[in-house]
């Protein structure tokens, strides 16, 4: 379930015309640009930045980027792309930030559906002049260059049947992998990179009936090195993308300095999918309200924004 609550009666060309009236005089109206962009379905703000752009021959992003600034200029900036063009940018600012932040490539590639992981592709070629896989393969080597690649140039059966036969060898493929730690990593990378989601949930599942654990637990103890990190979190989004992103919302506010990034990331990209949900399982997990935290945690007008996106009413 979204936050965002979007009103039907929208005007793209008043909006326009509003943004435009914020942007004048001596430093803009944050205050008026949050109450029209942060109530806004991905479709109503792709129609206001066209009307923008017809009125005044001026890209509305741009124009935003040089009114706003820090935090809350980054969370715009995300928001006012479409989807598939905002993962293409998070994706290649991952890349070009070194091994330290390639779980967001792997949130990507694990979370998105086939067809969406696809138009990031496109987005990404038209973006860049350059693949997605051409960038992750250039900035990455062995086992996690061939985990990455793999995942990034995907496109999963989307369907729910199950081999539970199927489920139960490579369990055992996974187990003896994990086990080694120096494993057969290739069939891992297979396994991980072609199968279904539904029939990778029901191989964890066996793994965990198996073996008392489940198989991110077990590779806890072992994510010292890139490559098991990145298979770790691979796991993890394609078990339970929710559970996933509740995690990275309670490290990045737990965090000593909150994690500004990881925070808006999670919010931008979420409020429009399963962001109520989200919020569900952080209240569940930590006895406090996501809204809370975040205010807590943050100042001014990116504040105001983010606790917007997660449907906090004035």
């Amino acid at each position: 379930m979204a936050t965002l609550i979007a009103p039907s009666n929208h005007s793209p060309v008043e909006d326009a015309e509003a943004l435009q009236k914020a942007f004048k005089g001596w430093g803009a109206d944050d205050k008026a640009i949050i109450a029209i962009l942060g109530h806004r379905n991905v479709y109503q703000r792709q129609q206001i930045r066209k009307a923008y752009e017809e009125l005044y021959q001026e890209d509305l992003i741009k124009r935003l980027e040089s009114e706003i600034s820090g935090d809350f200029e980054r969370a715009v900036y995300r928001w006012m792309l479409e989807p598939a063009d905002r993962d293409a940018v998070l994706a290649n600012v991952a890349i070009r930030n070194g091994n330290k932040e390639l779980h967001v490539v792997v949130e990507i590639a694990c979370v998105l559906s086939g067809e969406e992981l696809l138009a990031v592709r496109r987005a990404y070629h038209n973006r860049y002049k350059r693949s997605l896989e051409e960038d992750v393969a250039a900035n990455t080597t062995g086992h996690l260059r061939q985990l990455l690649v793999g995942l990034v140039g995907a496109f999963r059966y989307e369907g729910t049947e199950i081999n539970t036969k199927l489920a139960q060898t490579e369990a055992n493929i996974l187990h003896e992998s994990v086990k080694e730690k120096k494993g057969n990593y290739e069939e891992v990378i297979r396994i991980l990179t072609t199968r279904s989601k539904t029939q990778l949930v029901a191989t964890f599942n066996r793994y965990r009936d198996e073996h008392a654990i489940s198989i991110s637990k077990k590779l806890l103890d072992q994510t010292s090195d890139d490559f098991h990190k990145a298979l770790h979190t691979a796991i993890r989004c394609i078990n339970d993308h929710k559970k996933y992103y509740e995690k990275v919302l309670r490290n990045a506010i737990k965090k000593f300095g909150t994690d500004e990034d990881g925070l808006s990331r999670v919010i931008v990209t979420r409020a429009e999918k399963d962001l109520k949900d989200i919020k569900e399982l952080y209240y569940k997990r930590n006895s406090v309200l996501l809204e809370d935290a975040v205010a807590k945690e943050t100042s001014g007008d990116y504040k105001k924004f983010i606790l917007t996106l997660l449907g906090k009413q004035e």
